[in-house]
């Protein structure tokens, strides 16, 4: 049998080509994809044992020298991932009766919703959050890693807590040239001072978030000095002398801080496989789709009766496209789902500006025999064929149903060798989870 498929699949590129290649290329060997997202889990709390190991570990980490810290920023996150999981599964294990209370309207709010919300995981501690908690829980990940590596959460608060990048690389490019100083001139003691009350220092680097906790983490102190030729006195930031026998140390730190990158949720697909059913093109979307404030959105369902009544006076085609792209910016995220040939539906949640091949890839790695070429068609039978489009150029937003088609001679040759098709060719580890759409 896998003799014949890799026969079928040798042969595919005399007969077609999947979304943007040409028939020329080699087909693609298939390959074995990582196992996709299942719907988050409850996490449980560990056991007062683990808890007093967890202890344990980190007071000997504690106890120990340190070593050179990681120079990659994803080094640095999967330590963060090690320390902070315990300490996150902790906090939720010890979850109030009373914040129990206040999470349960908002479970019942969402029952009759495709989907409960738009949610995120934090890649320091792999835990799910909504759309409204990721700041709040990324920045808590970050502040406790204060106490197991202040160095690499000082660089990681000041590439994250800090909105405008252009100040953030400004700002870090001066403190790089403060320590190429002490590195490359040691011995001169001028390089290992700096006036906080300095214009440049104010200006690129005391207004940044975390970067003072980050000239402690290095070995900075605060000392007041008199001024040469002055009677006054004046703050600086001064290098302990134990720091220069680790000037390496210094090396490392500058790098780490330049090469660093803002800590980001990453988007939950929240995949879910349904049943058949009627109901696979409604939608009920909650308010973490839009683009909107709640008054907002209560002001343009108000207005519906007016777009009505404008959509039937004479308007240019420029007027009719400039009102659809104000539309389309309305949406932040879409909910897709693709309808199988066996009537399976598969969900997932996108960004409005993700591009369509994000889609395709997540179709992809649903299927148990992922190389089998398909296409998508969209509302009206519209084929998408370039996937370089974003959801929202596609007009699918903020939710769609698109419907999944073999390619034809592909299945005819299967069928005609006789081959044995799976029941579904979704993976048996989404189809053991299977929901029904309410």
């Amino acid at each position: 049998m896998r003799k014949f498929f890799q026969e079928i699949k040798a042969d595919l590129k005399f007969k077609t080509a999947g979304p943007g290649q040409k028939l020329s290329e080699p087909p693609r060997v298939p390959k074995e994809k990582p196992k996709a997202e299942a719907a988050p889990k409850p996490r449980q709390g560990p056991t007062d044992e683990a808890q007093m190991a967890a202890a344990a570990a980190l007071a000997r980490m504690e106890l120990k020298p340190k070593g050179r810290l990681p120079s990659s920023q994803e080094a640095i996150k999967n330590q963060v991932r090690k320390e902070l999981m315990a300490e996150a599964a902790a906090s939720e294990r010890g979850v109030s009766a009373e914040e129990k209370e206040l999470v349960s309207p908002e479970k019942e709010e969402a029952a009759g919703l495709s989907v409960s919300g738009v949610y995120f995981i934090c890649p320091l501690t792999g835990t799910v959050v909504r759309k409204d908690m990721r700041e709040k829980h990324i920045r808590e990940a970050i502040l406790s890693y204060f106490s197991v590596d202040p160095v690499a959460a000082s660089i990681m608060e000041i590439h994250t807590f800090n909105k405008d990048r252009e100040k953030v690389r400004v700002g870090v490019e001066t403190m790089a040239k403060y320590l190429d100083n002490i590195y490359l001139h040691p011995e001169e003691e001028k390089y290992r001072k700096i006036k906080l009350q300095n214009k440049v220092f104010q200006e690129r680097i005391s207004c940044l978030e975390g970067i003072h906790k980050f000239f402690q983490a290095i070995g900075f102190e605060t000392k007041t000095l008199p001024v040469p030729g002055q009677e006054t006195t004046e703050d600086y930031y001064v290098l302990k002398e134990e720091m220069l026998t680790r000037l390496e140390d210094l090396k490392d730190y500058k790098e780490q801080l330049l090469s660093s990158e803002p800590v980001r949720a990453q988007l939950d697909r929240q995949l879910c496989v349904f049943k058949p059913s009627p109901e696979a093109a409604r939608f009920e979307l909650p308010n973490d789709f839009y683009n909107l404030t709640t008054e907002e959105i209560k002001r343009e369902q108000r207005l519906r009766t007016e777009a009505v009544e404008k959509a039937s006076m004479l308007r240019t085609r420029a007027m009719r496209e400039k009102d659809e792209q104000r539309e389309m910016r309305k949406y932040n995220y879409t909910l897709v789902r693709v309808r199988f040939p066996d009537g399976y539906i598969l969900q997932g949640t996108f960004y409005a500006r993700e591009s369509v091949s994000m889609l395709y890839n997540f179709v992809r790695e649903a299927l148990t025999n992922d190389w089998l070429p398909f296409e998508l068609l969209g509302p009206g039978g519209l084929k998408l064929t370039d996937e370089n489009l974003a959801f929202n150029e596609c007009g699918l937003v903020p939710s769609t149903l698109l419907t999944l088609v073999w390619d034809a001679s592909v299945m005819a040759d299967i069928q005609a060798a006789g081959a044995e098709q799976p029941a579904s060719p979704l993976k048996p580890e989404l189809l053991s989870k299977v929901q029904t759409l309410s």
